[in-house]
């Protein structure tokens, strides 16, 4: 941002949350994650500029940002054994594919997937108006790990 604020702290202003220095932190750490972090690597990453920030200030920020919708709050199964993970909320759709190897989460959007899941609620009575797909997998060419 040309003013040196982060997109999640230029966000917390125009919805008129108090921006402390350890809240600003927070938001710069989240508004640069290319990942889908839990509040564990969240605060790894604030400390890293700001040692004074606690874990539970954290756990306390992540959740004001949720609850103003600044935040998108992911459960993405037994990936991260269980921990949300959080991505800044946006208005564009994507879908995710999470590698269970690795826990890397992938972002896609597709036309056509998003055309069935209209033609499938329509084939049952319902207009859509919203919905999470999460698909789980291995690279190919990768071991499960898992018993046939």
């Amino acid at each position: 941002m040309p003013d040196g604020k982060s997109r999640l702290e230029a966000l917390c202003v125009e919805r008129g949350l108090k921006m402390t220095e350890q809240r600003r932190t927070i938001a710069r750490v989240l508004s640069d994650a290319s990942d889908h972090p839990d509040v564990e690597a969240v605060h790894r990453r604030a400390t890293a500029i700001d040692p004074n920030i606690s874990l539970a200030t954290v756990y306390r920020t992540v959740r004001l940002f949720e609850e103003a919708g600044i935040l998108a709050r992911h459960d993405f199964g037994q990936v991260g054994q269980g921990r949300a993970r959080y991505e800044e909320a946006s208005d564009e759709h994507h879908d995710h594919l999470i590698d269970i190897q690795s826990g890397t989460v992938v972002e896609f959007h597709d036309e056509e997937i998003e055309e069935l899941q209209r033609r499938i609620a329509e084939r049952l009575g319902y207009r859509l108006v919203g919905h999470r797909l999460e698909l789980y997998g291995t690279p190919l060419g990768a071991k499960s790990g898992r018993a046939k």
